[in-house]
Order: C-alpha cells, then sequence, then structure tokens
C-alpha cells in the first residue's frame, strides 16, 4: 500500500507543476500585450530579430519537450509567447 500511496502522490505533483507550468505560459499572453503598447520604436526596427527569438524559442521548446526537461520547455515557449504576442 505504501508504494501506491508514493506514486499517488508523485503523479499528483508532477500534475499540479505541469498546471502551474501553463498558467504561467498563459500569463505570457497580457504580457506580450502591454510590451507591444509599450515599446512600439523597438518593434518597427527589430521585427526580423524577433522573428528569429521566437523560431529559435520554438525550436529549443520542441527540443526540451522531446527531452522531457520541463525547465527548458516552459522557458522557451513563455518567450517565444511574449515575442509572438509582442509582434501583433
Amino acid at each position: 500500500m505504501g508504494i501506491v500511496k508514493i506514486f499517488i502522490i508523485n503523479k499528483m505533483q508532477q500534475t499540479l507543476s505541469l498546471l502551474i507550468g501553463i498558467l504561467v505560459l498563459f500569463l505570457g499572453i497580457p504580457l506580450g500585450s502591454y510590451l507591444a503598447k509599450t515599446t512600439k520604436d523597438e518593434l518597427e526596427s527589430g521585427q526580423k530579430w524577433f522573428k528569429l527569438i521566437i523560431a529559435v524559442s520554438l525550436v529549443g521548446g520542441f527540443a526540451g519537450l522531446i527531452l522531457s526537461d520541463d525547465v527548458l520547455m516552459f522557458s522557451l515557449f513563455f518567450i517565444a509567447i511574449v515575442t509572438s504576442r509582442s509582434l501583433r
């Protein structure tokens, strides 16, 4: 019975970590929109660099997904979300 209890607790911790990561990713949407409003001058001059940052972040995020590295995956997907919202 003890092994089953440890297994259930471990799965609950993993699920909670995943939900917190997804919540932080969703917070990137309003943050990117806010940055787009406040930094219009930088967006015009550096648009090609923002697109490069998005592409590199997406590739790295999927690499983190494949490698099961949650910190890498969520960090790079957050950067991609914020940057892509800034371009709108």
